[in-house]
């Protein structure tokens, strides 16, 4: 990578940790930096263009509708064009950004390169797992959700629009997508590391519902 290119990804991490050092949803600065890190550790073993991976891994929660109010925003092509990436690479990068998030348990959400296959398995893999599990909880009280109300049941959301008025419990969040994630995992590197954090998240449920069983 030449040097422009290297100033370009440093200058990008110093703008979204900007952004996102006092984030309370879990999609805080260290949520990207995981993200970031996962995504280069998986691009060392299968391949991609580093560039590409590396500013997607940065930039993939800058205009997610959660963190905007619902709203849609240019906030990364604006960034990208502001330091200057070229026009090719843009595009790369803002397809990858758009393949990146969970849409729906009933929706397909295909990534159409190995980059956008990289950063969303990256993504998806700090949804689950210990990191997984604290920031689902994180991202309901920062919603005002309820834990868990045994009357509402999970759902398989079939449309974008119904998956984001969703208001559900947060332990509804497991069923309506956390478990399926290793399943949709598109590398066998993000695949070999999803099974334990995937083990994990089910042994946390079934101490949960134990717990909450000899309550009521």
């Amino acid at each position: 990578m030449n040097k422009n290119r290297k100033n370009i990804v440093t200058q990008t991490a110093n703008y979204v940790q900007g952004v996102f050092e006092k984030d309370s949803s879990g999609h805080d600065w260290w949520h990207i930096y995981r993200v970031y890190n996962l995504s280069l550790k998986i691009s060392g073993v299968e391949g991609g263009e580093k560039f590409v991976v590396e500013l997607s891994a940065l930039l993939h929660d800058l205009d997610d509708w959660k963190l905007n109010g619902g709203e849609d925003a240019n906030k990364a092509e604006n960034w990208l064009k502001k330091v200057g990436v070229e026009n090719k690479d843009r595009a790369r990068i803002l397809q990858v950004i758009d393949e990146v998030s969970f849409k729906g348990a009933g929706v397909e959400t295909r990534a159409t390169s190995l980059e956008a296959k990289i950063v969303q398995d990256a993504d998806r893999l700090d949804a689950i797992g210990a990191i997984g599990i604290a920031r689902t909880f994180a991202y309901g009280g920062n919603k005002n959700r309820v834990i868990y109300d045994p009357e509402i049941k999970p759902v398989k959301h079939n449309s974008f629009d119904s998956y984001k008025r969703n208001i559900a419990p947060t332990i509804n969040h497991f069923y309506e997508k956390l478990l399926l994630l290793k399943d949709r995992l598109n590398t066998t590197t993000a695949r070999n590391i999803a099974q334990n954090r995937h083990e994990f998240m089910e042994k946390f449920l079934h101490q949960f519902f134990s717990e909450w069983e000899t309550i009521f």
